[in-house]
């Protein structure tokens, strides 16, 4: 749909246009030590940079209606830029998270990522709270 170049997912699945988009953790795992290889760094000076975020990690909720807490998710944080290609993923200045549904649980995937632990942090406890039905 966008042709991207490669995608991943926080649970090990990594697709590469090249590979007619089969999932492909061999793959990642070869050109990570070709990375490696080449520059002469350990894996934690390769993303160093890249830590530029506080992450929650991904939190899973188990609940019954998963279309339906998106939807509210969305309505929710409808000030933000709302996208709804994976789930929900709103983006604000400072911060971002995604809610994605489980392909094989009933559960939502959640998220988030800021600029700072504390706001990182609060949204947590924010977007949780609808997850949870506490708002």
């Amino acid at each position: 749909e966008r042709n991207a170049v490669f995608g991943g997912e926080l649970s090990g699945h990594y697709y590469f246009r090249d590979n007619f988009y089969a999932d492909s953790g061999m793959i990642a795992f070869i050109e990570i030590l070709n990375i490696l290889g080449r520059k002469r760094v350990s894996m934690s000076n390769l993303v160093a940079p890249l830590k530029k975020y506080f992450s929650s990690g991904e939190i899973n909720f188990t609940v019954e209606d998963k279309d339906a807490k998106i939807d509210e998710l969305a309505r929710s944080f409808g000030d933000g830029k709302v996208d709804r290609l994976d789930g929900v993923t709103v983006e604000y200045r400072d911060w971002w998270f995604n809610v994605r549904k489980s392909n094989t649980e009933p559960r939502l995937r959640l998220n988030v990522e800021a600029k700072t632990r504390d706001l990182m942090e609060t949204a947590l406890r924010r977007i949780r709270g609808i997850i949870e039905n506490k708002k």
